[in-house]
C-alpha cells in the first residue's frame, strides 16, 4: 500500500482456527496518506481480514506491549448448525448445568497462578495472571452460550483449557472441588479436552490511551 517495506506489529497471536473480532497492530510511517488507507487495505487483504479503522497514536505506542487488558469470548451453540460450524463450537445442552459452570467461573477471580491452565507453562518466567471478569451469558432458549474472560495477560492455550474444564463441570464429568484443587496446586486435571478452537475470539484489547467498544 505504501510502496515501501513496513514492519507491522500485532497485539498478540492466536492458535490456528481461533478468531479475533477486535485486533490491533501498529505501523510507523513518516507521512500521512493522500488516499483512504482503510478502503485500500480492505481491497488488498483477503476476505477473512477486515480493517475497521486506522488511528493515529504517539510514535512510541506499541500494539503488544502497551495493552493493559484483553478479553476473550468463547461462543457455543447447543443445536447443531452448519452455518456456525466454523464460527462457534457445538456442545449439546443435554445435562449441561449452567449454574455449576457459573460457580466455576466465579472461582477464577480468587486465584492468580494459572499454571494448571497453561498448555506449556515452562515457556514462561511467571504464570501469574489477574482475571478481572469471568462470565457466562446464555440466551433465553439456551441455544447459544458465551463465555467472557478478561485479564491483564493470558498464557498459551489458557482460555481453551479453562473453557474445556468449565464445560466438563457443566456436564458433571469434573467436580468443582477438583477444579479448584488444580487452581490451588498448579497441577492440571487428567481427563478433559481443551475446548475446540473455532469458538474462541479475541474480542477486546484495552490500552491506557485507547479503549474502544468491542
Amino acid at each position: 500500500m505504501t510502496g515501501e517495506k513496513i514492519n507491522c506489529i500485532g497485539c498478540g497471536r492466536t492458535d490456528a482456527g481461533v478468531h479475533a473480532s477486535q485486533f490491533f497492530c501498529h505501523i510507523k510511517v513518516d507521512h500521512g496518506f493522500d488516499f483512504d488507507p482503510v478502503f485500500r487495505l480492505n481491497k488488498m487483504l483477503p476476505n477473512d481480514i477486515s480493517i475497521f479503522d486506522i488511528i493515529q497514536v504517539d510514535r512510541s505506542a506499541h500494539a503488544q506491549h502497551d495493552a493493559v487488558a484483553r478479553t476473550y469470548t468463547y461462543r457455543v451453540h447447543t443445536k447443531k448448525n452448519a452455518f456456525k460450524s466454523e464460527l462457534s463450537t457445538f456442545y449439546p445442552k443435554d445435562n449441561l448445568n449452567p449454574e455449576n459452570m457459573r460457580k466455576a467461573l466465579s472461582l477464577l477471580r480468587h486465584y492468580r497462578d494459572f499454571r494448571s491452565m497453561c498448555k506449556q507453562p515452562d515457556l514462561y518466567k511467571s504464570t501469574i495472571c489477574q482475571i478481572s471478569q469471568s462470565a457466562l451469558v446464555i440466551d433465553d432458549h439456551q441455544d447459544e452460550l458465551k463465555f467472557e474472560i478478561t485479564a491483564d495477560r493470558f498464557l498459551r492455550g489458557m482460555i481453551r483449557i479453562l473453557v474445556g474444564n468449565v464445560l466438563e463441570i457443566g456436564y458433571g464429568r469434573l467436580a468443582l472441588s477438583n477444579f479448584e484443587e488444580c487452581l490451588k496446586t498448579g497441577q492440571p486435571t487428567r481427563h478433559f479436552k481443551a475446548a475446540y478452537p473455532q469458538g474462541l475470539y479475541l474480542s477486546k484489547v484495552a490500552y491506557p490511551y485507547l479503549n474502544l467498544a468491542n
